[in-house]
């Protein structure tokens, strides 16, 4: 699959210039280093690590290409959905419509970003010997399976068919690559691999991120944050006991805390209290936040004109007293208040979410691991001064995370694993599953594509 240049990648990470002092007019100034020598020490390694976390909030991925997919594939559409596009791009547009084509250029972007994500772990991972220090080595090996684990799940997701739990999943997943490339001549033509053989790679990545990470690494991946992802791997799975195993984990021996408001919890220049892991944006490095992009207004750094999606699902909301019924603004048309800032930290693995799997999980198991589904929720509901709940079942539970987690990227895989319709389309209709990009599908002649592309 001829997509990466990853000397290049490489080089750009690691560009020296060196100067002599003998005869400056004899000097051939040399621009870059070779990637043996890029890859010598750990500084430079870790620089590579680095660029893997710069790739992964990029705005083709978890800087919003990701997110905004899932919503408009799981929205039914006009007139019966929640959402309506008025944006000019096509690629979205053909999100909200069902109607994607192999060279929608989000579809490609997904797809590029995530192998681009991958090759990066995989260079640091095969140079970890470079590591005088083991604890370093540590936390560079479990922030790198953290990425590529993170980076596969989302490619299962999205490129195939649901996760079916209790039976073999043995539909087309997505090709599993872990060596890492250097020469773009050593590029390979990998087939893809079946669904389970990504989520046994997606767990055994970030179930060695979590015995490796600490739980305080700043900004980076902690342990903390790949229990909280494989909470939500398991409860994509329907492994509901593994799910609320690391969700209690999180809960119980994090470090993050419910911020005071619902509000507090985003639009932040700095990580919230709440934030188990978050996607770092900032003003001063051409950071990429298409959530604010997208989903607000001009007057808060949006697109110009109308916002390119609008929200019009206030009915979800039970209480009019609560906050999140009123985290909505008017800006030609009606915004999500969640994305007005344009250089804000993206929220990606938050504390809410947490209990909401402990509850969800805790409710299907009838047990009551850390705490009852009822004080739960009720926890989540009293942070938004919501009324509290006198008893709950699993259909509040879920319709009580479809209020706390609206426009957080989570629609389209919740409604695969619930088993839920995209307004005509079914949860397993060739339509809510990506195609594989067109330019893959010509450079790899061992690649399948999805049916009904």
């Amino acid at each position: 699959m001829k997509k990466f240049k990853y000397i290049t990648i490489i080089i750009s990470l690691l560009t020296f210039s060196f100067v002599g002092c003998d005869d400056n007019l004899d000097i051939e100034p040399e621009q870059s280093l070779s990637p043996s020598a890029a890859l010598a020490n750990s500084a430079n390694v870790k620089k590579i690590l680095n660029n893997a976390y710069g790739v992964a909030r990029d705005n083709g991925s978890y800087g919003g290409g990701i997110a905004l997919a899932s919503e408009l594939i799981a929205d039914a559409g006009y007139p019966n959905g929640s959402l309506y596009w008025n944006g000019t791009y096509t690629g979205p547009a053909e999100f909200w419509e069902k109607a994607m084509l192999p060279d929608n250029g989000f579809v490609t972007g997904i797809w590029l970003n995530a192998y681009e994500i991958n090759n990066l772990a995989n260079i640091v991972l095969a140079n970890l010997d470079v590591f005088a220090d083991s604890d370093e080595k540590a936390i560079t090996e479990g922030e790198a399976k953290f990425l590529r684990g993170l980076a596969y799940f989302d490619l299962g997701r999205l490129f195939s068919k649901r996760y079916v739990s209790g039976q073999q999943n043995n539909q087309l997943g997505v090709p599993i690559v872990l060596t890492a490339i250097l020469d773009p001549n050593d590029i390979e033509s990998p087939s893809r691999n079946t669904l389970d053989e990504v989520y046994d790679q997606v767990i055994s990545d970030l179930t060695s991120a979590y015995n490796l990470l600490p739980y305080s690494n700043g900004i980076y991946a902690t342990k903390e944050s790949a229990a909280a992802l494989l909470a939500r791997v398991y409860l994509q799975k329907g492994d509901y006991s593994n799910a609320l195993a690391m969700a209690n984990d999180v809960i119980e021996n994090g470090n993050a805390q419910l911020t005071s408001t619902f509000a507090d919890a985003f639009n932040n220049d700095g990580n919230s209290s709440e934030d188990i892991f978050a996607w770092q944006v900032t003003s001063q490095d051409n950071s990429s936040n298409d959530f604010n992009t997208f989903w607000a207004s001009q007057d808060y750094g949006g697109r110009s004109g109308n916002p390119d999606v609008e929200v019009y699902n206030w009915d979800i909301y039970d209480d009019g007293g609560d906050a999140r019924y009123d985290f909505f603004y008017e800006g030609d048309w009606w915004c999500t208040t969640k994305w007005q800032n344009q250089f804000g930290n993206i929220p990606f693995l938050r504390l809410a979410e947490m209990y909401l799997i402990r509850a969800e999980c805790n409710e299907r198991d009838g047990s009551s691991v850390g705490d009852t589904p009822l004080n739960d929720i009720n926890t989540i509901r009293a942070r938004s001064n919501a009324i509290e709940f006198e008893v709950v079942d699993l259909e509040t539970i879920l319709m009580e995370r479809k209020r706390e987690l609206a426009y957080e990227g989570f629609a389209l895989f919740d409604a695969k694993r619930l088993g839920e319709s995209s307004g005509e389309f079914s949860y397993d209709a060739d339509n809510v599953i990506l195609p594989i990009p067109q330019r893959e599908m010509d450079a790899n002649p061992n690649l399948t594509q999805n049916s009904g592309y």
